[in-house]
């Protein structure tokens, strides 16, 4: 009997019930229970909350300063109501000036807090990564701050095309009397995308790094992908006007062609791919 109940124990240490894993959790000091880690996640939507609500405020101080900025690209004509220079883009409710200025601050307030909200995500998610995937982390977050800003910064610099182009469209058969709106919530509609549209190098480096794309399956679809994003370019863009969906097009190509550098460096190779 004695044997056998050593037999059993040394079944139970050695075999699938072994319990000095467990035991091993509960001596990590590091070690977070559920309801730690959504006490955790609540502490740090609360963070990245109080961030936003601060942009907020911000944006809405300066709001002012928001609307000129962002209505600089308006032709004059569509600035004018009645052939006088200098009038300011029209409101048709009683309460759409205060709207509008919600509305921006809100976009602007997401935008200035960003840097938080992907500090609190990094560091919320950072106890489970391997040292390798922490040392990448970092410096992903701050490519994607400065991706998402040239993007953005692109797309201002080219909002003149599209509001020119859906505004003399329709110049001989209608009256240019443009509601701030409509006008500001295009705009950042197009921002966004623009800012959305140059995170490609990183969704793409991601998707090689958990294995679901690799360096040689991006270069063997090279010509094919070009084209179908060039096709999403012309599908995606607001606006109708044609330059728009070139700059896009070409911003596409060559963040396309920095996402395979990129993964080249960053995802180590696969022995099939270098075999291939």
């Amino acid at each position: 009997m004695a044997t056998s109940d050593l037999d059993q124990q040394g079944l139970l240490k050695s075999g699938g019930f072994d319990n000095s894993s467990e035991d091993d959790d509960e001596n990590d000091p590091s070690a977070m229970s559920l309801i730690d880690h959504l006490e955790e996640l609540r502490r740090r939507i609360f963070v990245c909350l109080i961030a936003v609500a601060v942009g907020v405020v911000i944006a809405f101080i300066f709001r002012t300063q928001l609307i000129h900025i962002l209505d600089a690209p308006l032709p004059l004509t569509a600035n004018t109501v009645g052939g006088k220079e200098g009038q300011k883009l029209v409101m048709t409710g009683l309460g759409e000036a205060f709207t509008v200025s919600i509305k921006l601050s809100i976009v602007f307030g997401l935008v200035f807090a960003l840097p938080v909200i992907l500090y609190e995500l990094w560091a919320f998610i950072a106890p489970g990564l391997y040292d390798k995937e922490k040392k990448h982390a970092v410096p992903f977050i701050l490519l994607g701050l400065i991706l998402f800003l040239m993007g953005v910064t692109l797309g201002y610099f080219i909002l003149q095309y599209p509001v020119g182009f859906l505004i003399n469209f329709g110049a001989e058969n209608f009256t240019e009397l443009i509601s701030a709106n409509s006008y500001f919530s295009f705009v950042s509609l197009f921002l966004l995308i623009f800012g959305a549209v140059f995170e490609l190098p990183l969704v793409l480096t991601f998707l090689a790094m958990i294995g679901i794309v690799t360096e040689h399956f991006l270069k063997s679809k090279r010509a094919v992908s070009h084209v179908a994003m060039w096709a999403a370019a012309t599908v995606v863009t607001p606006g109708g006007d044609l330059y728009s969906p070139v700059f896009i097009g070409v911003a596409l190509s060559i963040l396309f062609e920095f996402s395979i550098l990129l993964i080249h460096f960053v995802v180590k190779k696969d022995p099939a791919d270098e075999l291939a």
